[in-house]
């Protein structure tokens, strides 16, 4: 696999059982790139392990005075040269071409799981683990692949070297096949402290990602509050945790790097000595010693090989462990996977939900309304085909009889869309926004007239850079910060109707409107889906006196259906939500006559000062402020 051939068309199924797991299954993909790396490392290393024979030669020359053989000596010195800077060149290219495309790997399998989670996967893990396994996390692996071929090479060159000193000279090579394993053993005794340390580290530093992760996300709330300085107080003290974590785990680094460096040492000093007393005694040549010493010397560079593919390890596993878990997860346990068999499911009918018993009609415009709205929130995932917590009852939505889970993931994602109570803007032009995949019935400017986005356009168009002030081409800031909370809410509808799905979900589409535009979107919603399955979850009576049905979830269950003013007549539990008062407190404030259609009491405006107003006019009177 070569970088120019990214990205790949199947990155594959990853063994995600654990981190170490993940890490043999990555480098398995990358086989054939990791045999290419070995071999230039071994042409390498071979080269700089032959440089003390032809080193030794050209000095015996020397001392016999023998012309020949130091001109022998001479053209094997430029040969091995040759070989090193050819080796080195293609290990490193071959190397890096291992990192970018294990990296690369990683996160093509972390972008597949994003989609296919979708919103759901910030509820499963934190947003800012999310981001620290598609940077930094994937960057530690990607060493780890890198650095593997290298010390598979430099393993091969001590063996290498240790028979071959053995054979060229028995009495000083058995000293140096016993020490060279001594040496690349030696730290093994000190890894899992390392690796604790390092792990340590690695999860300190992931907190404090996500910490600033979502300290950035919420910093205008939080400066509304006055609360900025806790949240900067609580990041410093993450901060310095880390740093703490990372100066003792540099110290147990820095201490494997001084053995590695003065173990070779040491038996550089006693292969000198006991050679220069062999030499002595004439046991061996001067030639056979400096061959024997240069040796001792290059094996300092196959050896650090082992202190770094230790080091990488010891820092990817817990990269490896964390990307493992974000690809571990699935939409439902019992998802089918997408066969030929599946790819004929129709997706259109009724969308109904077993867990629940929530019924929404095929074509018609259905409000559900729930007293809680993190209920509210579980409900629109699982009619999405998500379920908000891994805990939960995993029993598939049905739409037109079918499981969701076993319809193809394209097949339900174009059949149902969900849109959250709290949308994202992504950064980019009005006309990039609504660029998104559609059926092209509904096109942009009649969306952005349904969800009442006049106001939003003609905002933009003042700041709009073109002569001509086309709000369309004007961008938008990341998230619509730019925008208010209504406009915000606004565009992201529009966006949500112009894909025109067969089922469309709404969590309080409408929450940052006033209550005259919000009665405008409520029916402009009604009108563009006509003949399409709707399912709002509001407790707005606007929206609900739109809705074709409406249906009460209480405590988990579909307890009572009808129209918006139906079950304002007959169901206590229902008022209690949607005017937000209790029976007692609706008996002793005005007899149920003085209820009006919407549900909302009908003040006297002679009985006390202020009563003029009702629930409604109250509820205007608010948010028309902010609008």
């Amino acid at each position: 696999m070569q970088i120019r051939d990214l990205p790949y068309a199947d990155p594959g199924v990853p063994d995600v059982r654990s981190g170490t797991r993940f890490l043999v299954w990555l480098g398995r993909q990358q086989l054939g790139g990791q045999v290419k790396s070995m071999l230039w490392g071994l042409l390498h290393h071979l080269g700089i392990a032959g440089l003390p024979l032809g080193i030794g030669i050209a000095v015996q020359s020397v001392v016999d005075r023998d012309g020949g053989r130091l001109g022998l000596a001479g053209v094997l010195l430029v040969v091995l040269g040759a070989a090193i800077s050819v080796g080195d060149v293609m290990l490193h290219r071959t190397a890096v071409t291992n990192w970018i495309t294990a990296a690369a790997r990683v996160q093509q399998l972390l972008s597949r799981k994003t989609a296919e989670l979708g919103s759901v996967l910030t509820r499963r893990v934190a947003a800012g683990e999310v981001v620290a396994v598609s940077t930094g996390d994937v960057e530690k692996i990607g060493w780890f692949v890198e650095a593997l071929s290298r010390f598979a090479a430099g393993a091969v060159v001590l063996v290498f070297i240790c028979v071959g000193l053995v054979v060229y000279q028995p009495a000083l090579g058995v000293v140096v096949a016993v020490g060279v394993p001594v040496l690349a053993l030696a730290v093994l005794p000190l890894l899992p402290r390392a690796t604790r340390r390092a792990d340590i580290q690695r999860e300190k530093a992931g907190k404090a990602t996500e910490l600033a992760s979502d300290t950035v996300a919420g910093l205008r709330v939080l400066r509304g509050i006055g609360g900025e300085e806790l949240f900067l107080g609580r990041y410093r003290a993450a901060s310095q945790e880390v740093r703490t974590a990372a100066v003792r785990s540099a110290r147990m680094w820095a201490l494997i790097s001084a053995i590695q460096v003065v173990l070779p040492g040491i038996l550089l000093i006693v292969v000198v000595a006991y050679g220069a007393r062999l030499a002595f005694d004439g046991r061996i040549t001067v030639g056979e010693l400096v061959t024997v010493y240069s040796a001792v010397a290059l094996t300092y560079h196959p050896l650090r090989n082992f202190e770094e593919i230790a080091m990488a390890f010891s820092f990817s596993r817990p990269s490896a462990k964390r990307a493992a878990r974000v690809l571990a997860l699935a939409r439902t346990t019992g998802t089918t996977t997408a066969d030929d068999g599946n790819e004929d499911r129709t997706a259109a009918g009724d969308l109904y939900d077993p867990l629940t018993g929530l019924l929404a009609p095929a074509g018609r415009f259905t409000a559900v309304v729930c007293g809680d709205p993190d209920v509210a929130g579980r409900l629109a995932d699982r009619l999405g085909g998500h379920p908000a917590d891994p805990g939960e009852d995993h029993t598939s939505v049905l739409l037109g009889g079918v499981p969701l889970d076993e319809l193809r993931l394209d097949t339900a994602r174009t059949a149902v869309l969900v849109q959250d109570k709290d949308p994202v803007l992504l950064s980019g032009t009005l006309h990039e926004l609504l660029d998104v995949p559609r059926s092209g019935e509904v096109l942009p400017d009649r969306a952005l007239a349904a969800a009442q986005c006049d106001d939003v356009l003609d905002a933009l168009a003042q700041v709009s850079v073109d002569t001509d002030g086309d709000p369309m081409r004007t961008r938008i800031t990341e998230r619509g910060r730019s925008l208010s909370g209504g406009q915000r809410q606004r565009l992201a509808l529009a966006r949500s109707l112009v894909t025109d799905p067969e089922v469309l979900v709404l969590d309080e589409p409408t929450s940052a409107v006033d209550a005259h535009t919000e009665a405008r979107v409520a029916t402009g919603i009604g009108a563009l889906r006509a003949g399409r399955t709707t399912v709002v979850l509001a407790s707005s009576p606007l929206l609900l006196d739109r809705a074709d049905r409406v249906v009460l979830v209480h405590e988990g269950q579909a307890v009572a259906v009808g129209t918006h003013r139906e079950l304002l007549a007959r169901e206590p539990r229902y008022r209690a939500v949607v005017t937000r008062e209790t029976d007692e407190e609706l008996a002793a404030a005005a007899p149920p006559a003085a209820l009006d259609p919407l549900g909302t009491l009908e003040g006297h405006a002679d009985d006390e000062p202020g009563g003029g107003l009702d629930a409604t006019d109250e509820l205007e009177a608010l948010e028309g402020e902010s609008a």
